[in-house]
Formats: C-alpha cells, sequence, structure tokens
C-alpha cells in the first residue's frame, strides 16, 4: 500500500507539489493514510476524515463530513448540489496553503473532533431530485423498469437519478437509463457489483476487469 502512496504523489502532474504539502499538513494532525478510489485517504480509527486529489483547474482537501465544520473562514466548497455531506477545501497555488496553513489544521483538528464523537451531529438533509417528465413519460411505458425502480432503496433511486438528470439532453438520458437498466432490475445501484468479484460489496472495486483477460 505505500509503495502505491508514494507513486501518486512522485508521479508527474500540474499539482503534486501541492498535493504533496497538503500531505505533510494532513500528517502532522496525526491521521492514518491509506489509498482508496485511487486517492490518499486520511483516517482516524478507520473512519474516513479526508482525501487529497485534484482536478483540471484545482487540487483539493475533501472532508467526508465538511457539512459539520463550523468554517469560520469561509472556505468550503460544496462541489455539486447533490452533494450532502462532503466539503472541499479548494487551492490553485502554494502560497495559498502556505497562507492557509494554520486554518488547515484547525479545520482538520474539528474533522479530527467530530469523528471522535460517540453520537455524530446530524448531517443535512438531502435536497429531493424530482423525477423529469422525460423519465416519467419513459417509465410509464416501461412498467417493468419502473416498478424494479421504485423497489430500489431511496439511496440507490437518488445515485441513479442524479446520473440521469445530468444528460443536457433528453435523448442522452434515456440513453444512460437503457445503459443501467440491467442493473435495475437486478436491483443494483449505479455503483454496485454485478460479477461477484468486488471485495468492497456491494460496491464495484473494478475488479470485474479481470474477466477480460
Amino acid at each position: 500500500m505505500q509503495e502505491k502512496i508514494t507513486a501518486f504523489f512522485e508521479k508527474e502532474g500540474a499539482w503534486q507539489d501541492c498535493m504533496q504539502a497538503l500531505r505533510v499538513i494532513v500528517l502532522q494532525c496525526g491521521l492514518e493514510e491509506t489509498l482508496k478510489w485511487k486517492v490518499p485517504c486520511y483516517m482516524y480509527q478507520g473512519e474516513n476524515v479526508v482525501i487529497i486529489h485534484s482536478f483540471k483547474n484545482y487540487c483539493a482537501l475533501n472532508f467526508f463530513k465538511g457539512a459539520l465544520l463550523k468554517d469560520p473562514k469561509k472556505i468550503l466548497t460544496q462541489q455539486t448540489e447533490n452533494v450532502q455531506a462532503g466539503r472541499q477545501i479548494r487551492f490553485t497555488s502554494m502560497a495559498e496553503i502556505n497562507t492557509l496553513q494554520t486554518t488547515i489544521k484547525a479545520y482538520l483538528k474539528e474533522a479530527i473532533a467530530i469523528a471522535q464523537l460517540a453520537e455524530k451531529p446530524a448531517l443535512p438533509e438531502k435536497k429531493a431530485i424530482e423525477i423529469p417528465p422525460a423519465l416519467q413519460a419513459f417509465f410509464e411505458q416501461q412498467a417493468i423498469l419502473a416498478s424494479a425502480f421504485y423497489a430500489l432503496t431511496p439511496g440507490r433511486q437518488r445515485g441513479y437519478l442524479i446520473h440521469f438528470t445530468d444528460a443536457k439532453q433528453e435523448a442522452t438520458l434515456i440513453k444512460r437509463v437503457l445503459a443501467c437498466q440491467a442493473k435495475i432490475l437486478q436491483g443494483k445501484g449505479l455503483y454496485d457489483c454485478t460479477c461477484g468479484l468486488s471485495k468492497r460489496m456491494p460496491q464495484c472495486d473494478g475488479s470485474h476487469k479481470q474477466l477480460r483477460a
């Protein structure tokens, strides 16, 4: 595992220096380091606290329960409106990291304090996602598929709806529904394993790629 973590921080990329600096700050707060979802993840007694990851225009610390942080400096960002608990601190330069170093540590310590609580504060309620007319009309023509969709857990329904409604055009939305049809009929979520090989059941961890060999 340590070799994979080292490789992550040593590979070439636009934000490598910034992410290495963030790593030093996070480790100074006493968190355990591992690799999850192909990015460095930092935990307190087995509970996920924060991950370091990069995007095209920035790198970020993503707090798993960032919505519970007080955020006195108003630097936390909700990545999308569908994200319930996670919040990011985004960085576009080493200068920002150096300037905010004390603040970053304060936010990390608060996140650790939340992880230490036996009874966690309630997270904000998830915003309901409406079923668009195009999907509703499609379901009216596909009774079996509609029945299977509504039999899914609320979380699985939400995952599909986020994926479907992110489509810009109606044709793309329907194409995504058809691509997910088999999973829905099996009672599976968008990211659930269907091959039975995943070590992170019920979620898929990419083990199905072995079947292509």
